[in-house]
């Protein structure tokens, strides 16, 4: 008999993206990819992956400037190490999420989806989100034409994240495509 043992990989999530320094103190200026900007400010320490490494820095300041976040970190103390994370990643794990409402998900969680009518006929994946302003729009790839399902609860009955497909009621007009 053969003992196997599994090493338990963590997932990291980007939530920014390091463009430049800020001053000549070490600051950097981060372009946020998340939808909720203000999670920096009440941070004590994010994962900068960078170059292929990663590692954990202690964030001793950070603030809204503009469209931007100016974040300090305490290990970085001057303009040449701050340049070094130039093009760096901000990464936080799943645990590190903020929570969302019941009935809300995240994009990465619905990318890859298999996506079935009520039938269950399996009508593709999905293979994009579309962020339109009224409502997202789900991109199912079908091996032809892309189909575009709007994510309104009256279309969308369930989606099962563990087991990874998505459950859709077409609307009139999306129905024969």
């Amino acid at each position: 008999m053969v003992e196997m043992s599994v090493a338990m990989v963590e997932e990291y999530i980007t939530v920014g993206k390091i463009l430049k320094n800020q001053g000549n103190k070490g600051a950097v200026r981060v372009l946020p990819l998340t939808d909720y900007p203000e999670r920096f400010e009440n941070m004590s320490r994010v994962r900068v992956s960078v170059k292929g490494s990663r590692r954990e820095l202690n964030i001793e300041q950070a603030y809204l400037q503009k469209k931007f976040i100016i974040i300090k970190f305490k290990e970085v103390t001057n303009l040449k190490e701050a340049e070094e994370l130039k093009g760096g990643f901000l990464v936080v794990t799943r645990e590190e999420l903020v929570p969302l409402s019941e009935g809300s998900f995240y994009i990465f969680d619905i990318v890859g989806l298999k996506v079935y009518d009520r039938g269950g006929k399996l009508l593709g994946e999905i293979k994009e989100v579309m962020q339109t302003g009224a409502n997202d729009v789900y991109v199912v790839a079908t091996g032809g034409k892309p189909i575009l399902i709007p994510a309104l609860k009256q279309v969308v009955r369930e989606i099962d994240l563990q087991g990874r497909r998505m459950v859709v009621a077409m609307p009139e007009g999306l129905a024969e495509l």
